[in-house]
């Protein structure tokens, strides 16, 4: 902290008037970034603090559910992972244009804290704390760091991690407070299960922002395929591409099958906590949901993840007994249908799932987070 925010704060405790905190959250265009920069929106705003979010306009399609309270910015960046050669050329100007622009708005409004949460629309803002000496950290999600949290995790103090163990770089220091989930989630956490038997039961489909086409493709054949004294007692929520819904609804309707289909469930708390199991990409925000309401899953990884870092999510409920993971090579409507029948015929099985599941939640990850964020603004960080 510089003499001169030291005298400020003085003059501020002299006079009463401890100006409120500020927290600057970053985060990119996922549901995995974005939900658990709204769970630490949601701590921190209750605790007196203001809460600031730096994003792009895929991020901002995220936070309909975010405190009407929070302050949302859209700032320029860009990724050289996309684009032809003009889009590539222009990735350096447009970065250095949004690391500018949030320095200057830092130093008009200079937040206690800088938490980036992954994903190239946190540049600006971690580019900018780091020119500033502003303290800061990261938090990642998955088992594996992105690029954008492997560029930053050694020039910020912590690296919270949502999975552990993970892989960091010379010079970061990790600590485990796991993922977490939103408001929504924490009030379903623990949700008495309802063991599969000869009454109806819910199955949730979730593809995740991306590579959701394979489930589209794969789940509903499974399940037709399934005996038609199980298929019969079945309801499907189905999260799909805009550009699969229309077949997918068909052919669930073609097999007699109860479905809704949807692009994106806004309920899934309550859809999971229904559900007798989830079938799942093991992105990190549906696994820590998945884990903290504790349900039976089958999970398949996105094969094109950097790093593989789905398959990397998935093992602590794999490992746990709480969840059959299926890797994209192996996934077939039969070898799918099998694992369905499988959970769904053996209750006393998909009961022990539900259990271990729970067992390998941190319900309490959004206050560990909390901690490292109330500590890193008393302690300052260069």
């Amino acid at each position: 902290m510089s003499r001169a925010q030291q005298q400020q704060q003085v003059k501020e405790r002299q006079h009463g008037t401890m100006a409120q905190k500020l927290l600057l959250m970053a985060a990119g265009g996922t549901g995995g970034h974005m939900f658990p920069a709204q769970a630490l929106a949601e701590a921190m705003l209750r605790r007196g603090w203001r809460v600031k979010l730096s994003t792009d306009a895929r991020g901002a399609r995220y936070t309909g559910g975010y405190p009407h309270t929070t302050e949302i910015t859209e700032v320029p960046s860009a990724t050289f992972a996309r684009g032809g050669l003009l889009a590539k050329a222009m990735v350096g100007p447009k970065i250095a244009a949004g690391v500018t622009r949030m320095a200057m708005q830092m130093r008009r409004d200079r937040p206690d804290v800088v938490v980036g949460f992954g994903g190239y629309p946190s540049i600006p803002a971690l580019g900018a704390a780091t020119l500033l000496k502003l303290p800061r950290m990261i938090h990642e999600q998955n088992g594996v760091l992105g690029r954008v949290n492997q560029l930053f995790a050694p020039r910020v103090a912590q690296v919270a991690c949502g999975v552990w163990p993970t892989d960091l770089p010379d010079g970061a220091r990790g600590v485990h407070v796991g993922n977490p989930v939103r408001g929504a989630v924490l009030e379903r956490a623990g949700a008495g299960y309802i063991p599969p038997g000869d009454y109806p039961m819910s199955i949730l489909v979730m593809g995740g922002s991306q590579g959701a086409r394979i489930l589209s493709d794969m789940v509903p054949g499974a399940i037709a395929a399934l005996p038609e004294a199980l298929r019969s007692r079945l309801r499907i929520s189905h999260q799909a591409r805009d550009e699969d819904g229309a077949r997918v609804t068909q052919f669930y309707a073609d097999h007699g099958i109860s479905a809704d289909v949807q692009p994106f469930f806004t309920d899934v708390p309550a859809r999971m906590s229904e559900a007798q199991l989830v079938i799942s990409r093991s992105g990190a925000s549906s696994v820590a949901d998945i884990a903290v309401i504790g349900r039976p899953s089958i999970l398949i990884p996105f094969a094109a993840a950097a790093g593989d870092h789905q398959s990397a999510n998935a093992r602590g409920l794999v490992d746990a007994g709480a969840a059959v993971l299926i890797p994209e090579s192996a996934l077939d409507v039969s070898a799918l249908s099998e694992q369905i029948s499988a959970v769904l015929s053996n209750p006393t099985a998909a009961t022990q799932m539900a259990n271990a599941a729970l067992q390998t939640g941190i319900p309490d990850a959004t206050e560990r987070l909390v901690a490292m964020v109330e500590k890193l603004s008393e302690e300052g960080n260069t």
